[in-house]
């Protein structure tokens, strides 16, 4: 996108916006964000969630159209199916991204890669003592050792490569900048930070990042380029990937609509908008594609959207208070933050209990309707009253109804059946 949203702003003369002061400005921040979108792998890590391959390749290549710069494909070290479904995307046609491929710090997820026809890759490894005991259950040496071994290895066979540390914000900075100058060493082309459960807070995140690059700079005397993963635990996901932007790093890592797993990664909607609202940023995506991407992806997953949730849930630009609907008939930014038509979509006034008489007057005013004080008076009790005799307990049993449909879309497999499964396999051989 050449222009940035926020310059599209037609009332700006109306309203003060202290994101334009310029001591609220980071000194670091870039003139240009590349968006790193992981919705393909992040999102079917999510329980029950499932994509076919016609629906991989629609996902993937609405997202090239939507201007992302990276796109990750997929893990072809899980499985034969998963690097068959990585082979054929990875020789589609796409034409704005770059696909990436995961892999651990092993050989055999490097060489499940190299024969799915990807070439580049995102290597990652944990690194603390938490990890290393009980997930890794090796030694710090030993995990150098096969990183700097991985790296070179995907570096021969040609390979970009994104070394990846995960847990990196519970990793001390001394053990961050030893693998992370390890690997930027054996040939690694960009470094991501992981806060891979989501505990850094903005400026932890801004202090994390600075030391990072301050402390590689002097060990490799080289600007490595870096990137940042956000998880959502704490909701604060979009908030730490602004903060890193902040400190200058360039490629964060996002999903469509937060999906992911547990809680998500930092939505590409909300950072995507901010950057280029907030930021007055250039993000390279159509924002007028978000709205519509958001769709796809919720009924691909058969996973809702929260009605409440920002940029893309339904209820994003809707009002219901007499207050609010007053406010919005006399000036569309009385109550949302932009128009919402910049991101194709479009505000709704709901009519219902709520509405007093203000509002019903402001609305015929629009509509250029007259009536007396009386009869704005009588429609507004009227509008009221016909919400109030709706049947709540009808309505509650039918809540609890869909509830418990969605319940059942989300099962995974029952503990009887995985146990049938392990006796078949299991069983011994009758001689």
């Amino acid at each position: 996108m050449k222009k940035t949203l926020f310059r599209k702003l037609k009332a700006q003369n109306l309203i003060e916006n202290y994101n334009r002061f310029r001591k609220t400005l980071p000194t670091k921040l870039p003139d240009r964000v590349f968006i790193w979108d992981e919705t393909l792998i992040e999102g079917e890590r999510i329980p029950t969630v499932f994509l076919t391959y016609s629906e991989r390749v629609r996902l993937a290549k609405a997202i090239d159209e939507l201007g992302a710069s990276i796109i990750n494909i997929g893990f072809p070290g899980f499985s034969e199916d998963e690097k068959e479904s990585v082979r054929r995307l990875s020789n589609e046609s796409f034409t704005q991204a770059k696909l990436v491929a995961s892999a651990r710090t092993i050989r055999r997820d490097i060489d499940a890669c190299l024969n799915s026809s990807i070439r580049e890759i995102a290597l990652s490894t944990p690194f603390n003592n938490l990890n290393l005991k009980y997930v890794l259950k090796t030694e710090p040496k030993q995990v150098l050792k096969q990183t700097i071994d991985c790296v070179e290895y995907a570096k021969k066979h040609g390979f970009k490569i994104n070394f990846v540390l995960e847990d990196a914000s519970r990793t001390p900075l001394e053990d961050i900048l030893k693998i992370y100058e390890a690997a930027a060493k054996a040939g690694a082309d960009r470094l991501v930070i992981e806060d891979t459960v989501g505990v850094l807070r903005p400026l932890s995140t801004r202090y994390l990042v600075s030391k990072i690059r301050e402390g590689l700079l002097e060990l490799t005397k080289n600007n490595i380029l870096l990137s940042i993963k956000c998880h959502n635990d704490f909701g604060l996901a979009t908030a730490n990937t602004l903060a890193a932007i902040e400190e200058g790093i360039i490629y964060p890592q996002v999903c469509v609509a937060g999906y992911g797993e547990r809680t998500g990664l930092a939505p590409m909607e909300e950072v995507v908008v901010a950057l280029e609202l907030l930021y007055g940023k250039n993000t390279g995506i159509d924002a007028h594609k978000l709205y519509r991407l958001s769709q796809f992806v919720e009924k691909s997953f058969t996973w809702p959207l929260a009605s409440q949730k920002p940029i893309v849930g339904e209820d994003a630009f809707s009002h219901a208070s007499d207050k609010q609907i007053q406010g919005m008939l006399g000036h569309p930014l009385s109550f949302e933050p932009f128009l919402p038509k910049m991101i194709d979509r479009g505000t709704t006034l709901y009519m219902g209990r709520h509405l007093g008489e203000a509002a019903v007057q402001a609305y015929l005013n629009q509509q250029g309707i007259k009536a007396t004080p009386e009869q704005v008076a009588e429609i507004a009790r009227r509008v009221r009253r016909s919400e109030e005799r709706l049947d709540k307990g009808e309505m509650m049993i039918t809540f609890y109804e869909i509830k418990k449909l969605l319940r059942q879309l989300r099962k995974g497999l029952p503990e009887e059946e995985f146990k049938r499964i392990i006796k078949q396999v299991t069983k011994p051989v009758k001689w």
